[in-house]
């Protein structure tokens, strides 16, 4: 993607998500020249990146028109980025937290009973580097660490479904790491039940696994509830 691509879609993208641009609004190609300085191709192919997130409809007699919340993807990771940057990433990160709680630990249950020994060992050496780099307060080493853990658990489940999740998980945990809200130094219990579910899964026990993902998905669940705006 180039950098002019990339930009316009950084740009546009967020004022859909947060109602600038109100559903319903017609755009055109010539406005998005206009607006961003770019030529029709680059233009048209926005539209279309846009199209393909649910954010845009385009026809040929009415134009480009913004669509309603209902018809996003919101499983798209730009979609996710874009609303983590908005005024509503608490109740969206709530929403994505529940989402994990339900996917994670069946997901973790499932690599226990069906990963390859590569997997078995791989995990294990994630969740004690995950450790040392926690207790250290290497926050971007943690992170790092801690995507490729959830997304190896995703995909070592066997399910297809749960493993076309990992950019979604990605995306949840950069951003509560670039929204700071994540400890400067992660919590020691939380990097304990990670070394937990990573030796269920080495040693395929599926109840191990499953009930230590399900008290890491609990905690983000509980410390996200508490950022939503009382009513």
């Amino acid at each position: 993607m180039s950098h002019v691509y990339a930009g316009v879609l950084e740009q546009l993208g967020p004022r859909i998500l947060d109602g600038r641009l109100a559903p319903e609004t017609s755009l055109t190609l010539e406005w998005l020249q206009t607006e961003f300085g770019v030529s029709r191709t680059i233009a048209r192919e926005v539209v279309q990146v846009l199209a393909s997130m649910g954010l845009v409809e385009s026809r040929r007699r009415t134009g480009v028109r913004i669509r309603p919340p209902a018809d996003w993807d919101h499983f798209d990771p730009a979609v996710i980025r874009w609303r983590l940057d908005g005024d509503d990433r608490a109740a969206h990160l709530h929403d994505l937290s529940q989402l994990r709680a339900a996917v994670e630990p069946p997901s973790a249950a499932l690599a226990a009973a069906h990963a390859d020994p590569t997997v078995r060992v791989e995990i294990v050496r994630l969740a004690e580097a995950m450790e040392v780099a926690g207790a250290a307060a290497d926050l971007a080493s943690f992170l790092d660490l801690d995507i490729a853990f959830h997304r190896m658990l995703l995909e070592a489940s066997g399910n297809i479904m749960f493993g076309a999740l990992g950019d979604v998980v990605e995306e949840v945990l950069r951003g509560r790491t670039d929204h700071d809200l994540m400890p400067r130094e992660p919590k020691p219990e939380a990097r304990r039940l990670h070394l937990m579910v990573a030796h269920g899964v080495a040693d395929g026990d599926a109840d191990v696994a499953r009930s230590a993902m399900h008290a890491i998905c609990v905690e983000v669940v509980s410390q996200m509830q508490g950022r939503l705006p009382r009513p």
